[in-house]
């Protein structure tokens, strides 16, 4: 499981005319498949009469397999969708998605033509995309004596953790985030700021 990958920080469309037909392709951030059907909504709206709006997404980490999907939207099976997200997969690129809008200019490109064409407009924006750095957390919790709080704090802020919770009785609870390659270094530096007193739990994911 990787700790962090690049998302989409902006949109970008990208429009080309390849035989006469009229290619425009739209990348942007998407976690979910509402995402997706929330933004071909919105580009029906914008690019009406369109003959074909094909689409594809990664709504997870690039390296996930399961949140994906694709559609040819009546273009030949194969031709549009599946290369598409083929580039998007290829990219490294998390959370995103591709819908790409044709407008046909009368010349059949064949299965090879359309399969480039739907592909070339995601590949030039993948170029141009602006991105950002997104850390996978993952949660922990650990209980210490209120003059340890200070020092817990510090620690976590080192180890990039982010504390989600703090619950005050006759000791301290922390509740926090932490992405999984600091989990050891974290209970190492713990027990030696706390004579192996203080240790960190984390939930199996």
């Amino acid at each position: 499981m990787i700790d962090s990958y690049q998302i989409p920080s902006a949109d970008l469309v990208i429009e080309e005319e390849i035989k006469h037909s009229r290619f425009i392709s739209f990348l942007f951030h998407c976690q979910s498949g509402e995402e997706l059907k929330c933004a071909l909504t919105n580009i029906k709206g914008e690019y009406p009469g369109a003959s074909h709006y094909c689409y594809a997404f990664v709504n997870a980490a690039p390296d996930n397999s399961m949140a994906i999907g694709s559609s040819d939207d009546g273009e030949p099976a194969g031709s549009a969708g599946r290369p598409m997200l083929a580039t998007l997969q290829g990219s490294g690129v998390g959370e995103i998605g591709a819908i790409v809008v044709r407008y046909f200019g009368g010349t059949k490109l064949g299965v090879g033509g359309l399969v480039r064409a739907y592909s070339s407009g995601i590949r030039q924006g993948l170029t141009q995309l602006q991105t950002e750095l997104k850390q996978i957390r993952y949660p922990g919790l650990l209980e210490c004596d209120y003059g340890q709080l200070q020092d817990v704090e510090y620690l976590l802020k080192q180890s990039d953790g982010v504390i989600s919770d703090r619950s005050f009785t006759d000791k301290v609870l922390v509740t926090f985030e932490l992405p999984k390659r600091y989990r050891d270094q974290l209970n190492t530096d713990l027990a030696t700021m706390s004579q192996g007193k203080l240790k960190a739990n984390f939930e199996l994911e």
